[in-house]
């Protein structure tokens, strides 16, 4: 089997990695690396590829610029190019750049001349990115959210913030937009523990138990383990000089806290827990390894307020001697850190106030350190198969107090919790226990893809032309006469090198009449019904294989009923509808929104895909049929690279066309607000000019033929030596 994993954001190495930099590169980063070298493993297994964004920033490490990095014989990381490269963008400002991430990948393969047998995303901008893909690629998906945006926007809603500033800050909408479309086209949903699902996924509109399944994580068992005297004392490891040059008494156990800086961790709840408690304070240390840090100044805000915060305490409380908290640590540090705790006697505290999983409570478990850790999420999950420590309320600092001195002054405590830690990690949280199971969940999914029909992928080579235009017929091509024998000698001067093809969400005949009426010759291509028909010329031959690829989970007779009296749709005329289209007048005073009718599809578990042209024509189609992905379909079978595919557009429906590496256009006279969100993008050019000769203006800002080149000077006469 060959299996892709994708990992969008953060900061992603096969080593050392570079945990609490920052909100984007913590516990999923190591989970997901840990995840594919465990699945390499595998016999049944033949490659893995780990998809991340290539990041060649002058501020991180040059290895993250690295197109690939291979980390075992038949493990890699595959970087793709997404926005611009040079810059380390946060994962909030990353989703207008995942189409170019899914073009590249799609490019990648083309090249390596081989599709994967599965993809796996992670987390909502994989998902994203994961969903196109499997769409056009015909390939199943199986999505981990890591963390949910309905979960996190009722949090933030609870800090005080409002909707607005939460859109603002966080891109919301959109995040959990793509976590509905992924739960729709995820073939599995993998979570950490019960709770998730019963908690967190049951908040969607597409909510289906039936497709989840509770694996979890493993921990490195090569890495984490208890102190021994045949691997050396820990006491002696550099990492135990830089937490004890803090220390007045560095031999007294201590109490250990290990996350990134973020609020949701609750270190302060930890720090204020210890403070208010001289038993605690005479009993043992504290040290928290709180990230990685130069200058809190040149941190991000919340990492700033959350170590601001700790100093404060620290100080209020005098805590100087009996806390710890070292500015750097490297990934080959941790397990070090685990073992001098557990040398030393302490306990591993996780105060978070959610924990969806929790891997730092299983590498402490397995490395001989009982946990005291929040009640809430995955630590009931893993204290229940273990019984390995305590679970308690973190947001009371005396029940914080009480647990962790329960565990530190009964020597017997200690050692059973450690003991069982040991031993119970190694029964249900091993990576080769974790494989195991996750290939029992995965091969089925992949048996059953391959009854369904899969596109055929090309290599770079091109059967055709190096070019190609698409463009919209209705208040795009059309609507200027006058423009239009330029633009059909232009197309006719340019034949020998690009493609020429029609994009419409017209049926065929209607399109063909508009055609022969203005006098356009027949295009090379005719995508009609809104991304739903395929036809090539000469004689208009349908192409089947693409009505094939989209039926997949297409129930047009339940859409159609399910819609029969919603209130401002009114189904247009039969001429307009076909099986894989189906087309209402919408009348937004008193239709439901757009967001609305996504959420009823989602509610009904029909993964389709909803298109408003003009603010009153609404297409419903196959959650794989879109103009944008028909047009992606269409020149990887023709072998033209998509960045050199120019498409013209000019309402919703054409967004996802217009997105991604092809150069994009939008005539004046459809500078629509359905398009608003694309006028920040590169690749689009808006044109000044309207209908046709907007397009011939697109064509010349592009230089798509290579007609307004200057030419080459001429070379002159060496002069010699005497002149």
């Amino acid at each position: 089997m060959y299996l892709v994993h994708l990992s969008v954001h953060g900061l992603i190495r096969g080593q050392n990695l570079e945990l609490g930099r920052d909100a984007d590169t913590g516990g999923q980063t190591t989970y997901v690396v840990e995840l594919v070298e465990a699945l390499g493993r595998m016999k049944e297994v033949g490659k893995v590829d780990l998809f991340t964004r290539r990041v060649a920033d002058p501020a991180v490490d040059p290895e993250y610029g690295e197109p690939t990095e291979q980390i075992a014989d038949n493990v890699r990381i595959v970087r793709i190019d997404a926005g611009p490269s040079e810059e380390y963008l946060y994962k909030e400002h990353l989703w207008d750049h995942l189409d170019n991430f899914v073009d590249n990948a799609l490019a990648h393969f083309r090249a390596e001349g081989r599709t994967p047998d599965l993809l796996h995303s992670h987390y909502a901008d994989a998902g994203y990115v994961g969903t196109r893909l499997a769409h056009i690629l015909g390939v199943p998906l199986i999505h981990t959210g890591h963390s949910l945006g309905r979960v996190k926007r009722r949090r933030l809603l609870a800090t005080g913030l409002t909707r607005e500033q939460i859109e603002a800050r966080y891109n919301m909408s959109r995040r959990i937009e793509a976590e509905e479309n992924t739960l729709a086209t995820a073939e599995r949903v993998i979570t950490s523990t019960h709770q998730e699902i019963e908690e967190q996924y049951a908040l969607y509109d597409h909510y289906q138990p039936e497709q989840m399944r509770v694996i979890p994580p493993g921990a490195d068992l090569n890495r984490f383990y208890p102190p021994s005297e045949a691997e050396g004392d820990p006491r002696k490891a550099p990492i135990a000089a830089e937490i004890d040059r803090f220390l007045n008494e560095p031999d007294k156990p201590f109490i250990l806290a290990l996350s990134r800086p973020d609020a949701r961790k609750n270190i302060s709840g930890l720090v204020t827990a210890y403070g208010e408690s001289p038993e605690l304070q005479d009993l043992a240390n504290l040290v928290i390894v709180a990230g990685n840090r130069d200058d809190i100044a040149d941190m991000d805000d919340g990492a700033q307020e959350v170590l601001t915060d700790l100093l404060l305490l620290f100080d209020r409380y005098d805590l100087y001697g009996k806390v710890s908290y070292p500015k750097h640590h490297k990934a080959d540090d941790v397990p070090e850190i685990y073992r001098l705790a557990s040398a030393r006697k302490g306990v591993f505290v996780n105060p978070a106030l959610t924990e969806p999983f929790g891997l730092t409570l299983i590498e402490a478990a397995a490395s001989g350190i009982p946990i005291v850790a929040t009640e809430d999420g995955g630590p009931r999950d893993i204290v229940g198969n273990c019984d390995n420590g305590l679970l308690v309320d973190v947001l009371d600092t005396d029940a914080i107090t009480e647990a962790i001195r329960k565990v530190l002054e009964d020597d017997d405590v200690w050692e059973t919790y450690a003991r069982n830690g040991v031993k119970g990690v190694r029964t249900h949280y091993s990576w080769e226990a974790h494989s195991r199971t996750y290939l029992d969940e995965a091969v089925p999914v992949i048996d059953r893809s391959g009854l369904l029909f899969r596109p055929e992928l090309r290599r770079k080579d091109s059967v055709y032309r190096d070019r190609a235009i698409f463009t919209d017929l209705d208040q795009n091509l059309l609507g200027d006469p006058d423009s239009l024998p330029e633009f059909v000698e232009r197309m006719r001067r340019n034949r020998s090198t690009a493609s020429f093809g029609i994009a419409t969400g017209r049926r065929l005949d209607s399109a063909l009449r508009a055609l022969r009426r203005n006098k356009i010759p027949e295009p090379d291509v005719l995508i009609t019904s809104g991304g739903t028909q395929i036809h090539y010329a000469p004689d208009l031959t349908a192409d089947v294989a693409w009505a094939r690829h989209i039926d997949h989970h297409w129930m047009p007779r339940k859409v159609r009923k399910l819609l029969a009296d919603t209130p401002g749709l009114e189904l247009q005329p039969p001429a307009e509808q076909s099986w894989f289209k189906i087309s209402y007048y919408y009348d937004p005073s008193i239709a439901p929104s757009m967001d609305e009718l996504n959420s009823l599809m989602h509610r009904e578990e029909m993964a389709v895909n909803i298109m408003l042209s003009f603010g009153q024509f609404l297409d419903i189609l196959p959650i794989r049929a879109t103009k944008g992905l028909a047009v992606r379909y269409v020149t990887d079978r023709w072998g033209i690279p998509i960045d050199q595919t120019l498409v013209a557009g000019g309402s919703g429906a054409d967004e996802d066309m217009m997105r991604g590496n092809t150069l994009a256009a939008v005539v004046a006279n459809r500078h629509d607000e359905e398009l608003s969100q694309l006028v920040d993008l590169e690749r689009i050019y808006f044109a000044t000019q309207p209908f046709a000769r907007g397009i011939l203006e697109a064509i010349d800002h592009y230089d798509f033929f290579g007609e307004c080149r200057a030419p080459e000077p001429e070379e002159k006469e060496t002069e010699s030596a005497e002149t």
